[in-house]
């Protein structure tokens, strides 16, 4: 294995493992791309406070998340399409994560099921759900999960509408992908992942091909998607949803006080701030940015993560600090799947863990959950009072 020091290694062998088109998936976001960047760069503009002389021995990144325990405040996020950036990529991505400590959350547009990930694996992981309209799929969808043990369910409340991505347009990527004779002949330079993408029988969405009423192949797909998702949803229909599901609640694709107030009255146990990874309203603040007033809007009343740019333990730690209770990461643990597979996900898991680990000590911290904004320098006005 080669030295890995950081996610941005990872993410150069990803780039040259995977095939463009789902490079391109991951790495990109909604028109011109703001948001999606400032995700990122928001988090430079937060110093940390170093301190010395302070006892730095029997550290600790252990907490909890909605009552689970966990090695490190950070769960692996869901995302669409995964079996398609290494092989079975859901499976090994919940097979490191059960191994490392932390929750996996499965996406409903997976290429591995949910029954798939659940035969694999030894311990119950998240399931996030879209809202669409059809109330017996989405019943069926919750069935399935509590069948397969989940420990929770994730509602995806951002994408009503599917945000313009200028690289997917032009790479064919949809649902199911429209291949290209310039997306096969760079697939075709991609070796080892077309031999691991041969030798698996999973490659299309296998959480609706087979289960959604007039989805019998991946050629029928794309029109049930596209009259799928639910444009009218409102905070009633979420409220349906949660009737469907007696099992923790979380809501992801929260960016406005307003919205986190609604949340906790929904029900919900917990909330993520999150842009959806900068790919849904380009121009709107990076979440890091939107945290502040969320926390001062919900106080208490609910457990708030935080989703969208984490690529480092500095950023989960200065997330952290900043009141989430819990950070998930996305694109950081598939560039190490498309990189490596499994072992890739936990060299990612390893690599944010250890900037964690030792961030924390340096500023003075023994205990992630003794960590608070004193260890900070934020610049003024970073969080608000805009015009």
């Amino acid at each position: 294995m080669p030295v890995i020091t950081n996610i941005e290694d990872l993410k150069r062998i990803y780039k040259r493992r995977v095939p463009k088109m789902f490079y391109d998936y991951c790495e990109s976001g909604s028109w011109s791309e703001q948001t999606f960047r400032e995700n990122v760069t928001d988090f430079d503009q937060i110093y940390l406070r170093q301190r010395v002389a302070i006892d730095m021995a029997n550290r600790s990144t252990k907490t909890q998340l909605i009552g689970q325990d966990v090695a490190m405040p950070v769960a692996l996020a869901p995302v669409g399409l995964t079996g398609m950036q290494s092989a079975d990529g859901e499976i090994k991505a919940a097979k490191a994560a059960n191994k490392f400590g932390v929750p996996f959350c499965l996406s409903t547009m997976s290429i591995c099921s949910i029954e798939d990930v659940a035969s694999n694996t030894d311990k119950p992981f998240w399931m996030q759900v879209y809202t669409l309209k059809d109330d017996d799929f989405m019943q069926r969808l919750f069935d399935r999960a509590r069948d397969a043990k989940c420990s929770a369910a994730v509602i995806t409340v951002d994408l009503q509408l599917l945000g313009q991505r200028h690289k997917d347009l032009k790479n064919g990527l949809s649902a199911p992908p429209k291949l290209t004779p310039k997306s096969i002949a760079n697939m075709m330079t991609k070796v080892p992942w077309g031999l691991e993408m041969l030798g698996t029988k999973r490659r299309f969405f296998g959480n609706i091909v087979g289960h959604a009423k007039g989805v019998s192949d991946p050629s029928s797909l794309g029109e049930w998607t596209n009259k799928s998702f639910d444009q009218s949803l409102d905070w009633d229909r979420i409220r349906q949803f949660r009737k469907m599901w007696d099992g923790p609640l979380i809501i992801k694709g929260i960016i406005d006080p307003r919205d986190a107030l609604e949340a906790c009255n929904v029900g919900a146990d917990a909330i993520v701030v999150s842009n959806h990874g900068g790919r849904q309203l380009d121009g709107a603040l990076s979440s890091i940015r939107a945290l502040e007033p969320i926390m001062d809007a919900v106080g208490d009343k609910i457990e708030v993560h935080l989703d969208s740019g984490i690529r480092s333990g500095q950023d989960v730690l200065k997330a952290v600090a900043m009141g989430a209770k819990g950070t998930w990461i996305g694109r950081a643990y598939v560039y190490g799947l498309g990189a490596m597979g499994e072992a890739g996900v936990t060299k990612a898991l390893e690599v944010i863990h250890k900037e964690l680990d030792m961030s924390m000590a340096l500023c003075g911290h023994r205990d992630i959950n003794g960590v608070d904004r004193d260890i900070l320098m934020v610049p003024k006005g970073f969080s608000g009072d805009w015009g």
